[in-house]
């Protein structure tokens, strides 16, 4: 099998979708977007406030099916938000119903300065694949721009080590 990327993300405000398209346009690689059946809210306060259990609910939800050939790629850059100190339930559900055995791994991590067990989950949810090198990418806290607060330089020499 060649060494073929893909970039899979779920993207809540736009963070992780931005810079999902920069590895997807540096590598030049394919993307995928998870996308849950039934959309969050668009109100930010509310899914706060269903989703401040997310680390202890683990809640799988439906995501909308994948038309994308797993099994044609040998690394699999997964990308989320961090959602109250872990990944979103989109981005578990993608990892719960897909066998990722034998891949390699390369996560990433959008928020506002705290990751907690995001990657570690990951890990967890991928225990016969090859976990490389991940990216805690930090923006501000108005989740309304794009400001980030790690510098650029430090994405893009990730992305080089992929």
């Amino acid at each position: 099998m060649e060494d073929k990327k893909l970039v899979v993300f779920y993207s809540y405000t736009g963070h992780t979708r931005h810079i999902a398209n920069i590895i997807k346009e540096k590598l030049n690689c394919d993307i995928l977007e998870i996308k849950p059946v039934k959309p969050y809210s668009t109100d930010y306060n509310t899914v706060v406030d269903q989703y401040q259990n997310n680390e202890r609910a683990k809640e799988t939800p439906i995501i909308e099916k994948i038309d994308i050939d797993l099994n044609e790629y040998s690394k699999i850059i997964v990308g989320t938000p961090v959602w109250w100190y872990t990944i979103t339930p989109p981005i578990r559900t993608f990892l719960k119903e897909n066998d990722l055995s034998g891949k390699t791994i390369i996560p990433f991590a959008t928020n506002a300065g705290w990751l907690g067990r995001t990657f570690k989950e990951i890990e967890d949810l991928c225990p016969n694949s090859n976990i490389g090198k991940e990216m805690n990418i930090v923006f501000t806290e108005d989740y309304n721009k794009n400001d980030l607060v790690t510098e650029f330089e430090e994405i893009e020499k990730w992305i080089n080590l992929i």
